[in-house]
């Protein structure tokens, strides 16, 4: 089955990883005592991690070493871009369509204040 980074960081188990070896990279037993799931449970996140690209295993020994890849985020902070760009546009547009009749608005209550 092919997996995507949306798929990934959908869980927050995965995202809850992602964090913890964003700023150094852990053994497998270092990741799992942070969670209350069975060892089995979060190598079966990991291994998700890995078939998307968000993390690479490196062996040094006996241990093996997760290290976050953040570039294939990329992919998620490009498609939420195109929608920022989108509501952005849209609220612009709906601020000054209010600034508008807001200023209509009080053109209209100064005439007739004025009669």
């Amino acid at each position: 089955m092919r997996r995507d980074v949306f798929q990934a960081i959908a869980d927050p188990t995965r995202r809850e990883i992602i964090g913890l070896i964003a700023h150094q990279s852990l053994n497998l037993n270092s990741i799992a005592n942070n969670f209350d799931i069975s060892r089995p449970a979060v190598s079966k996140h990991i291994k998700i991690l890995t078939q998307c690209g968000l993390i690479t295993i490196k062996r040094d020994g006996r241990d093996r070493f997760c290290e976050a890849n953040f570039g294939k985020l990329n992919e998620v902070s490009n498609w939420v871009e195109q929608y920022r760009k989108f509501w952005t546009s849209k609220l612009d547009a709906l601020g000054d369509f209010l600034d508008k009749e807001t200023k209509d608005n009080q053109q209209i209550l100064n005439l007739k204040g004025n009669l």
